[in-house]
């Protein structure tokens, strides 16, 4: 899964590397992988796809709930859960992949799946988009509508016996929010990712709510984080406080022992005494 910031950087260089250009192929599930997911047959993309030209990029929030690459081209959508990356003409190509594009240009787009990933294309005629698929949009804490009011919603709706990290990274409720992005926004609010919601008082519940919003912005606004590739294959310059990158140095605040545990079905980072 590519989490939200991410997303929003590879839409904003899907867009302005892409846009104009015109699909001359696309093969898709040439390596076939467990986990990868397409719309319908694959063997059809390629006349799904086939002299299309890309139009725009959004981070799955213009017809959808975020959380996708989307891709907007005349007649056509490309909604993408795994990383993309750009290949300029005569560039090496990768050896697997399970969702290839050629320009005319002579550049291309490829998805390699690594654990898991939906490269999903939808012909679209002059009814727009295919039926029922924009059912699910909501705001996103990049946008203004993720404000107080929606996120009490969300807390207000899950049984308070359930962690903070179930609360924020599990269900798509907050589409793009991952396991990945959650670790810094608990540590800049100073919450445990076990701790129980019911345990959380209204000081905690301001700081969670504001360390949603401002570390996802800032992880976008700084190209992504350090952990992850663009488009291009770079990696973000957002420097992860809380990640496999961080696991030896000590908290930046207390100068204690950072702490990596399993904990459903993933690795938490935590400071134990900055976070209760």
């Amino acid at each position: 899964m590519i989490e939200l910031p991410e997303n929003y950087v590879l839409a904003e260089q899907v867009e302005r590397t892409f846009t104009g250009k015109v699909i001359k192929d696309a093969v898709a599930n040439a390596h076939p992988h467990s986990f990868a997911w397409y719309a319908g047959d694959p063997a059809e993309y390629a006349d799904k796809l086939r002299g299309k030209t890309i139009v725009s990029a959004n981070p799955g929030t213009e017809h959808a709930c975020g959380g996708n690459t989307e891709i907007v081209c005349d007649g056509a959508l490309l909604v993408i859960s795994t990383p993309v990356k750009y290949h300029a003409p005569g560039a090496k190509l990768p050896a697997k992949h399970q969702l290839l594009i050629t320009f005319g240009d002579g550049s291309y787009l490829s998805c390699t799946v690594q654990m898991w990933g939906a490269m999903l294309a939808y012909s679209t005629g002059e009814g727009g988009l295919p039926e029922g698929y924009g059912k699910k949009k909501r705001p996103d804490p990049m946008t203004d509508g993720f404000d107080r009011t929606y996120f009490d919603g969300l807390w207000d709706a899950v049984p308070p016996t359930i962690s903070v990290k179930a609360f924020l990274a599990t269900e798509q409720r907050i589409p793009g929010l991952g396991n990945g992005v959650l670790q810094d926004i608990l540590f800049n609010a100073r919450v445990h990712p076990k701790r129980k919601l019911q345990t959380l008082d209204g000081d905690d519940k301001t700081r969670l709510f504001n360390s949603v919003k401002t570390t996802m912005m800032r992880m976008w606004k700084e190209g992504g984080r350090d952990t992850e590739k663009d488009l291009f294959g770079e990696k973000g310059g957002y420097k992860t406080i809380l990640s496999a990158n961080t696991l030896k140095s000590a908290c930046p605040v207390c100068g204690g022992t950072i702490v990596r545990e399993a904990y459903m079905g993933g690795n938490i980072y935590f400071c134990p005494n900055c976070q209760l």
